[in-house]
């Protein structure tokens, strides 16, 4: 077991003011693995006024000098890759392949990207040629409370942290209590790198303790947040009385529109893609539409991939997928698989309770259901493990509908080597994001959703700008 951690405040690790410990469990074993702190108010408003203080300083200096800080860090971040892998395996349960390339790399990639957008990005721009005298300014918001879940832990702790120092604002992050053990590693690299004291800080706590007093504080500018819809909510109710802006990041319910002209590999891609990092992800295509002529082969081949899909133990190498992060999540999981049975789903693989041969751990089993209608809970709800939802359809107009007919609005996925019937496809779709025929988002795109599933940006200039003000000033020469 780790050695109990603390809080990163104003350039220093500090004890918590009471004595208030978590554990942090190992969702492959069930084990404790960590203890931590849960902060108060009063752990709040040290991070926060040592932010504010900072503030004053930081949102002054120079892209160069931001830029020098964030190469840093990024290099930090790079040395210190296996640690990052091992502790982001160990919390959360992503297997350690996975979490050496797709979840280090994630963070990664973000930290390479912002470099990249801050060093291309003018701050100060001319209204135009009509408006001589007017002069742009983007200005850093303030202080940002920064809040992110366990699922994709470096993936959402560099998406808001690097653009919030690019853009110069000083934060405090509560990162996920689940699964804390990363972000308190990405600490040592701000320390490392030799931010600023007070620019980052970092309090450990649960929504309903450091979170809402976070997203109520009336020195918070900004809220930045990715998690549940429902989390998001409460999150902007309780913000609305300070009036600060609310960036969120919330659920999915991806729908993988696969036409009968897709290429031979778009059901294997899209079962896959639906079971990795076991079905915890936001953007996970997890409700595959297939056109009604490949309809029965498409839900064969899903049956042969679930079958193939191993489930072990985190910690071990291979293309296995690990188990799910927690035991509330496993539990929901359960409800939801057994809902969709009840509802008359035809379950053609997996199903409820753990693999074969495991007695302990979160490892739900690889479940595929096919006949489903968009009425279902499971076609409705964000399930958040590896279950896939298999629905047919007969015509582009009818997968639109379907597709379309959801609350959430994150990432939808089409098959088609039709290159007029994706376009017009894509375009109709309501969502942030459409990915097509496999091809991934490149790096800096914007990250982010319509309608429940959230209303900001996060990558590019596009997420950079969510910590910016405008600002005109006239007169300017």
């Amino acid at each position: 077991m780790l050695e109990k951690r603390d809080f990163y405040i104003n350039g220093q690790w500090v004890a918590p003011t009471q004595a208030n410990d978590l554990e942090v469990i190992d969702p492959s074993t069930e084990n404790v693995c960590a203890v931590i702190s849960l902060g108060t108010q009063a752990d709040t408003d040290a991070a926060v006024a040592a932010a504010r203080t900072a503030f004053e300083s930081w949102s002054q200096t120079t892209k160069e000098e931001r830029l020098a800080l964030l190469e840093k860090l990024y290099s930090r971040y790079k040395a210190r890759s296996q640690e990052m892998a091992e502790a982001i395996s160990l919390e959360m349960g992503a297997p350690i392949a996975l979490a050496q390339s797709a979840q280090w790399g994630a963070g990664a990639g973000h930290l390479k990207n912002f470099i990249r957008v801050l060093r291309e990005y003018e701050f100060e721009t001319p209204l135009g040629e009509h408006a001589p005298g007017n002069q742009i300014l983007r200005d850093p918001i303030g202080v940002c409370g920064l809040i992110t879940p366990w699922n994709w832990p470096m993936n959402q702790v560099t998406l808001k942290v690097a653009a919030a120092l690019a853009a110069g604002c000083t934060m405090v992050l509560k990162p996920s209590e689940i699964a804390p053990l990363s972000a308190m590693l990405f600490a040592e690299m701000i320390d490392e790198a030799g931010l600023p004291a007070g620019v980052f800080n970092l309090v450990n706590g649960n929504g309903a303790g450091v979170g809402t007093q976070l997203s109520g504080h009336p020195d918070i500018d900004m809220i930045s947040f990715t998690g549940s819809t429902r989390a998001g909510i409460a999150i902007s109710k309780n913000a609305a009385d300070t009036v600060k802006r609310v960036s969120l990041e919330l659920g999915g319910k991806g729908a993988n529109i696969i036409f009968a002209d897709a290429d031979e590999k778009a059901v294997v891609r899209g079962v896959r893609h639906c079971f990795m990092n076991s079905g915890q992800s936001c953007n996970a295509p997890t409700r595959m539409l297939v056109e009604r002529s490949i309809y029965d082969h498409a839900v064969q081949t899903a049956i042969e991939v679930a079958a193939k899909t191993e489930v072990n133990q985190a910690s071990l190498e291979g293309k296995h997928i690990g188990p799910v992060v927690s035991k509330a999540q496993f539990d929901k999981i359960q409800g939801l698989i057994q809902q969709g049975i009840d509802e008359g789903a035809r379950l053609v693989a997996g199903g409820t309770g753990r693999p074969d041969g495991m007695s302990e751990g979160y490892f739900v089993r690889p479940t595929v259901f096919a006949d489903v209608t968009n009425e279902m809970t499971i076609a409705r709800e964000e399930i958040f493990g590896p279950v896939l939802s298999i629905i047919p359809f007969d015509s582009e107009e009818e997968a639109l509908r379907i597709a379309n007919d959801s609350p959430y609005g994150l990432t939808h996925y089409v098959q088609t080597q039709d290159a007029d019937k994706a376009k017009r496809v894509a375009r109709k779709l309501r969502s942030g994001m459409v990915q097509m025929n496999g091809e991934s988002l490149g790096g800096g795109a914007p990250f982010g959703g319509y309608k429940q599933s959230g209303n900001g940006r996060e990558g590019g200039p596009w997420g950079l700008e969510e910590y910016l003000e405008v600002k005109v000033v006239t007169g300017w020469s």
